[in-house]
């Protein structure tokens, strides 16, 4: 029989149900899987603000080793320790390791030991070394050490990006390399002058418009000099370095890769000879002519 409430009705079913907690169980099945979707969400955004400080934080370290370097004076373990913080102090292993990175393949420096008692540092150029055997016909194209190494990450973002990339992105790694675009560096100059009137001009880079973009938007690609004298595979092989994976951790660039390589055998043995150009990558007064032009762009 059903039991009467307090007021002397019957209780209903949905009443029964509320005062129960749920029929079966389900509303709080639900709200079990509410709460582990918010857990996880919290969780991603989480490590993706820790992900954000890292970068950061390897940018700032590498900006003050270069700084450190340019006055010619060893880096103690407790200056960059007070470079990196409190907070990130448990990753200062992993941050000195991908600050050495960028150190290595960007800038063409290695950050070596310089006394074990003291526990100091300093940089060493060793750009050459970077380039194995096969690889020297990259220092043929008259850009020296660190503008290499810029360069190839900038190749090496398009190409892993399917060739093209919006220019958003290209001032993102620039950023993430601790180089706003606009601000003037000891070693680059201004990073997005450098890339719009030597990269572009030269046609190591393509910029171009996007179509039926809106609101309107740039990209950059390979440009012709970069087609004829840089392979893909040379470019792959930079990139699973600095990410220190295989060549086949990457299936769809590798074969495409393959394809540029098969290619240009091709060409080679029908004797087809590739122009030797030369860039200009410490002239800036050379491109003044072209600045009109570049002025016109749009800007990060």
């Amino acid at each position: 029989m059903a039991e009467q409430s307090e007021s002397g009705g019957l209780r209903s079913p949905q009443a029964e149900g509320s005062a129960g907690g749920s029929r079966d169980g389900e509303p709080q099945i639900l709200s079990a899987s509410q709460e582990l979707a918010r857990a996880r969400a919290k969780a991603l955004a989480r490590e993706r603000r820790v992900l954000r400080l890292l970068d950061r934080t390897v940018a700032t370290l590498v900006r003050f080793l270069l700084l450190r370097h340019q006055k010619k004076t060893p880096i103690t373990r407790e200056e960059m320790m007070k470079c990196v913080g409190e907070d990130l102090k448990r990753l200062f292993p992993e941050i000195v390791a991908k600050a050495s990175m960028n150190l290595r393949y960007v800038f063409g420096f290695e950050l070596k030991m310089h006394d074990l008692k003291s526990h100091t540092y300093i940089l060493v150029n060793k750009i050459g070394s970077l380039l194995e055997d096969e690889e020297e016909e990259l220092m043929n194209l008259g850009v020296d050490g660190p503008i290499l190494g810029l360069l190839m990450m900038i190749l090496g973002l398009i190409f892993m990006k399917g060739n093209r990339v919006r220019e958003s992105q290209v001032w993102q790694l620039l950023r993430r390399l601790g180089l706003p675009p606009t601000k003037y560096h000891s070693l680059f100059g201004y990073p997005k002058r450098l890339i719009m009137e030597d990269f572009v001009h030269q046609q190591f880079l393509t910029y171009r418009w996007v179509p039926n973009s809106c609101p309107p938007e740039c990209e950059f690609s390979w440009g012709p000099r970069s087609n004829l004298e840089i392979s893909k595979m040379k470019i792959l092989r930079f990139v699973a370095k600095l990410h220190k994976k295989q060549l086949q951790h990457w299936p769809v660039q590798y074969q495409e890769a393959l394809a540029d390589e098969a290619e240009k055998e091709r060409a080679k043995a029908q004797g087809q000879s590739q122009p030797s150009l030369r860039i200009k990558t410490r002239a800036r007064a050379s491109v003044h002519s072209w600045v009109g032009g570049w002025k016109s762009l749009p800007r990060a």
